[in-house]
């Protein structure tokens, strides 16, 4: 379970950097009078914490201890901000999740296969919701974004309010559940 431990802790600090950064960006975009793209970075980053609380949990059932670290953000304009997270994003679906479930299921981690493949699917949500954002911005276009999203408590997919599942495709939580940002 060493690879798998490690991941883990590899996954909790990227997630907890995200879940901050995304606040500081929400922040900024608050900034530069961008009230939706500061709702969704605060969707977005309490759905970053979800992800890092989870596979806390599971380190600690797997007997893992999480070393200290330190969260570095640097913030840009909005624009910058959206590209910066949606590269983030697309890096952790394509790459790094993949590799972390390789790595679980060869060492039969179970609960790990469930948060790591939980969080590989929301990331890809994250990518559209900054694709439609940037795009926004660049067409001038941003009030036309949700005004209100929904996170659910359990994998942290992340919805805009008009698009509340009955149930979250990836772990079955009601939509009923789902927390309001």
């Amino acid at each position: 379970m060493e690879k798998t431990k490690q991941n883990l802790i590899a996954g909790i600090i990227g997630e907890s950097t995200a879940g901050a950064t995304y606040a500081a960006f929400a922040a900024q975009a608050a900034r530069e009078g961008y009230p939706e793209i500061q709702k969704m970075f605060e969707a977005t980053s309490k759905a970053e914490s979800i992800h890092a609380a989870n596979h806390a949990r599971v380190l600690k059932k797997l007997g893992g201890e999480l070393p200290k670290f330190k969260i570095e953000i640097e913030v840009g304009t909005t624009l910058e901000n959206l590209a910066h997270a949606k590269a983030g994003e697309v890096y952790e679906f394509s790459e790094m999740y993949p590799a972390f479930l390789k790595d679980a299921e060869e060492e039969d981690a179970k609960a790990a296969i469930v948060t790591f493949a939980q969080a590989l699917e929301v990331e890809k949500v994250h990518a559209k919701l900054y694709q439609a954002a940037i795009d926004a911005v660049n067409a001038g276009t941003v009030s036309s974004l949700p005004k209100k999203y929904l996170v659910c408590p359990v994998c942290g997919d992340t919805v805009a309010e008009a698009d509340l599942p009955a149930k979250c495709p990836y772990c079955g939580v009601p939509g009923a559940k789902y927390l309001a940002l």
